[in-house]
């Protein structure tokens, strides 16, 4: 079996004792594809999934993603492949009423406002317990004889992650507390999140919101990252990082990156070209990200916390990361 590296071709065998290479992929072939429904019978939902699982037949940690508003199971396929082709079983989920349901049989001139009225609290809420019942039922799964994912999944090392709402969702059941301060979206059995357009609070201070955090975060962005739905700004996506309490926490800024870049297509709205570099930075740091805080792979981490990370990275991009009683470096 040949394994890539960049653009050139070695023995597999061999990148064991390579320098430590997040952009180093089995072929594309050796990972597969399965779709799912999770129905909750308590909340009359059903919750489509798609599963991308790594070549070898046993439990692998589990990556699971939330589409943004308007997305599906379908989207951000380039995450999907890499971290399955990674090692990693990444499970996207679909949120019925925020999902392409919303604007498909839409006339297009009532498309904005439907989008909108999607991006509700109660939506998130709604995703927020998907999260919670896809985690329940990949168990069931994993321990029953015959099913597809039987034996492939080692909960004990999960991942969350999420784009624009997704990102929303995905700090709701990592840590982040709701405006009373409760916690309670917080799912405890999610070792680490990566955030993809992340954001602060609506209401509520962002210190307060975050401060409650327990487990690594990294969170990514980009200078043009604007949301056509919603008070976002490339500017108030940064208002999360400095809020994290003493944890081990990243942030990536792509220079003239929009909110498509986190995705596999352009989106309407965009000025800017698609630079395909950043595909490559986000592949590569989620992948180290995932390995240092799931795997727990020194390998990782000294990547993370070396040079490596600003290797993938181009000029103006900007990098910086804070690690408890151990390295750090500030964005320039």
């Amino acid at each position: 079996m040949l394994a890539l590296i960049g653009s050139s071709a070695v023995p597999s065998g061999s990148l064991r004792a390579a320098a430590y290479d997040p952009l180093a992929v089995a072929p594309p072939a050796a990972s597969s594809i399965v779709d799912f429904t999770v129905t909750d019978s308590g909340r009359r939902r059903e919750i489509p999934l798609r599963v991308y699982l790594p070549a070898e037949a046993k439990p692998a940690p589990v990556v699971l993603f939330s589409h943004g508003l308007g997305g599906n199971r379908e989207g951000s396929e380039f995450l999907g492949r890499h971290w399955a082709a990674r090692g990693y079983a990444a499970v996207f989920l679909q949120h019925p009423g925020s999902d392409d349901g919303v604007w498909r049989d839409t006339p297009k001139a009532q498309r904005p406002a439907a989008m909108q009225q999607a991006a509700s609290v109660q939506n998130l809420l709604l995703r927020a317990r998907d999260v919670a019942v896809v985690i329940d039922q990949l168990a069931k799964w994993q321990s029953l004889d015959g099913h597809a994912l039987a034996g492939r999944l080692d909960l004990a090392r999960l991942g969350m992650s999420g784009h624009s709402f997704g990102a929303v969702t995905t700090q709701a059941v990592s840590g982040q507390a709701d405006p009373s301060g409760s916690q309670r979206l917080t799912d405890p059995r999610i070792k680490a999140a990566l955030a993809f357009s992340p954001g602060p609070p609506a209401r509520g201070e962002p210190a307060r919101a975050f401060g409650s955090v327990r487990i690594p975060w990294m969170l990514m962005t980009g200078t043009k990252d604007a949301s056509l739905i919603g008070s976002q700004t490339p500017q108030s996506r940064l208002n999360v990082y400095p809020h994290l309490p003493d944890i081990a926490k990243y942030e990536l800024v792509l220079d003239h990156a929009e909110h498509s870049a986190f995705t596999d297509r352009p989106l309407p709205g965009d000025t800017e070209p698609r630079n395909p570099n950043h595909h490559r930075a986000i592949l590569a740091l989620s992948t180290a990200f995932w390995d240092a805080h799931l795997r727990d792979d020194p390998a990782a981490r000294a990547w993370l916390h070396g040079d490596g990370a600003r290797e993938v990275l181009e000029k103006d991009d900007r990098w910086q990361f804070a690690v408890p009683g151990g390295p750090s470096r500030r964005a320039p």
